[in-house]
């Protein structure tokens, strides 16, 4: 029998750090705001999120039949020790009525099965969530008890999972050397991730909305290059904004047109 689980948020705003993941749809309508990039995250065959990896992802055939899940997320690509831009100094969030779904859904998380999400109801280290039985009851019998966030953000993970395949079918054709870092990623203890760029998923997509989101980017991530600058622990996280400002730099150029991340698809010449 499960355990009936309680949680409520304290406007900790410890949540609000770090990379942040979103649907296409949330990314794009805040290409002016956050820094965006895809993290691509590999599982092998017996974790527990690996078939909902593979439904939400796709999957990399390796040798051997091997077989790995993979994960693309489009994402506020912020370090851990940065903010949210949207977060306000009394730790509220300041585009509430607008914020992007994952903020909404907190702390559950769609891109796993519904039955382990009462393992997420356990604060992180510094976190003041409240999870007393003076809380609210989220979770009981093996399900959510308010999900219409979770459902909807479910949804829209499933509805872009296509057009992230076709991305990931392209970037493993043109692009080998992720082939082999999502394989030597998915071989440590410790879960890692590899990133790519935004203009490589407009690329891929041939999205005809590349230059708008684009010169959205520009002013973005030359604040944030500007920001990491002179930070040996932040070379990586910097040295990807400086090169996604050269990409964006050519991909604003191009001419401006309507389309949304949904209905981005990979067009064949």
């Amino acid at each position: 029998m499960s355990a009936t689980r309680h949680f409520q948020c304290t406007i900790c705003g410890q949540c609000c750090y770090g990379l942040l993941p979103l649907t296409c749809k949330d990314a794009f309508a805040n290409a002016a705001r956050f820094p965006l990039g895809f993290v691509w995250t590999a599982l092998r065959q017996g974790s527990k999120d690996y078939a909902m990896t593979a439904t939400l992802g796709t999957t990399l055939t390796l040798a051997h039949r091997k077989e790995l899940a993979v994960m693309i997320t489009p994402t506020a690509y912020l370090p851990k020790s940065f903010p949210c831009p949207a977060l306000g100094d009394d730790n509220r969030c300041s585009i509430h009525l607008n914020k992007p779904s994952r903020c909404r859904t907190m702390p559950f998380y769609p891109y796993r099965d519904e039955r382990y999400q009462a393992e997420l109801l356990k604060p992180r280290l510094g976190w003041a969530c409240d999870t007393s039985t003076a809380a609210p009851v989220v979770f009981k019998d093996h399900q959510i008890v308010l999900r219409d966030d979770f459902d909807q953000e479910r949804q829209a993970l499933l509805e872009q999972a296509p057009v992230l395949r076709r991305y990931a079918d392209y970037m493993f054709k043109y692009s080998p050397w992720l082939v082999g870092a999502l394989t030597q990623a998915s071989s440590q203890t410790k879960t890692r991730s590899v990133v790519t760029s935004l203009s490589s998923f407009l690329t891929a997509t041939r999205n005809a909305d590349a230059g708008r989101l684009a010169r959205l980017q520009l002013p973005v991530l030359n604040d944030y290059a500007t920001r990491t600058g002179g930070d040996a622990q932040l070379a990586e996280f910097h040295q990807n904004y400086r090169n996604w400002f050269q990409e964006m730099t050519y991909l604003s150029q191009r001419l401006d047109a309507s389309p949304t991340c949904a209905d981005a698809s990979v067009r064949s010449d």
